[in-house]
């Protein structure tokens, strides 16, 4: 028997804030995002160099050195952060604007001239992005590719795992409602009237005192980006670090690390609520909200992608295991 007095949901921690230092004008750029991608880089670069010392990046007549390594990571940084923006701003954003003014795409500054950052990245862009980096920097360096991504593809769910921390602490890409015990109210969600049948169901369940909320309520979320951080971070990082020196054949973490990205974001994303703005891409089953759980068969935009790279994966581990027994 559920007790109507005992919380099944978690505030979000009021010290939080997207600025590290809030209070602080002179340091208010500084941001728990922008600081987790130092973190995300500074790790991906440690991994690196810790298999660059097992003899991974070697080729046949020369090793790898440390200044190559930071070329290497620099290189794919850099495309990564253009492809993720530019992914972002084309791809996500309904408004068109981006089409009509490119140059917004990389212009830190609003209409009033407040500098605001380069709010929205996307990963799949920074996948693709990253990816050609990576190919430009091996191909002009002449190092051997398979090698080179499989060590990379070692180092970034590691790093990604903080990539997601700092979305937690902006208080972004939350879940979907729910009733869980570990469902967090986001302060920046949106609110729902109590007058709405289904609204009122959940903050009942989940706990919540609704008599001072004669109007709005803010109902708790599943926290996705801390899934994420988790499975597609962490978990993934351990799977491709236990089979490293395992590999059959090189391009194999590589295969490893697309599809099992694309399995456990995919899964994800029946907890993850979509853009507002663009909603479901598929849509099977019509809901009075997308905040809330729905068919299976509702697809998202990530999704699309996330099938798409577990198609590429596999179908990128079947060449580079032919691509081996032909060299054999």
């Amino acid at each position: 028997m559920q007790l109507s007095f005992l919380p099944l949901y978690i505030s979000y921690p009021s010290w939080i804030h997207p600025q590290l230092f809030p209070s602080i004008p002179i340091l208010n750029l500084i941001r728990w995002y922008g600081l987790m991608y130092i973190v995300a880089f500074s790790i991906a670069y440690s991994i690196l160099k810790k298999v660059m010392t097992e003899g991974m990046l070697d080729s046949a007549s020369t090793k790898a050195t440390e200044d190559e390594l930071f070329s290497f990571l620099t290189t794919g940084i850099i495309f990564l952060l253009i492809g993720a923006r530019i992914f972002s701003t084309l791809v996500y954003d309904t408004s068109g604007i981006y089409w009509h003014k490119p140059w917004l795409i990389f212009w830190p500054y609003d209409d009033i001239g407040h500098f605001t950052g380069l709010a929205g990245m996307s990963y799949h862009g920074g996948f693709i992005g990253g990816a050609i980096g990576i190919v430009f920097w091996c191909k002009t360096h002449n190092k051997p590719l398979l090698s080179w991504i499989d060590a990379m593809a070692i180092a970034i769910p590691a790093g990604y795992t903080f990539g997601r921390i700092g979305n937690f602490f902006n208080g972004e890409l939350y879940g979907k409602v729910t009733t869980k015990p570990w469902g967090i109210i986001f302060p920046g969600a949106e609110k729902y009237s109590l007058s709405i049948d289904w609204v009122k169901q959940v903050a009942e369940q989940a706990g919540m005192d609704i008599s001072q909320n004669s109007t709005l309520i803010n109902l708790p979320r599943h926290p996705s980006q801390l899934y994420e951080a988790l499975f597609e971070g962490l978990v993934l990082f351990l799977i491709i670090w236990f089979l490293r020196k395992k590999k059959p054949f090189d391009g194999f973490l590589t295969s490893v690390y697309i599809v099992g990205y694309g399995f456990f974001r995919f899964i994800i994303e029946y907890f993850r609520e979509p853009d507002a703005d663009i909603g479901y891409r598929i849509t099977v089953e019509k809901t009075a909200s997308i905040a809330r759980t729905t068919s299976l068969l509702n697809i998202s935009t990530g999704q699309i992608l996330c099938f798409m790279m577990i198609v590429g994966g596999i179908l990128f581990g079947l060449l580079c295991w032919k691509k081996q027994k032909l060299d054999t």
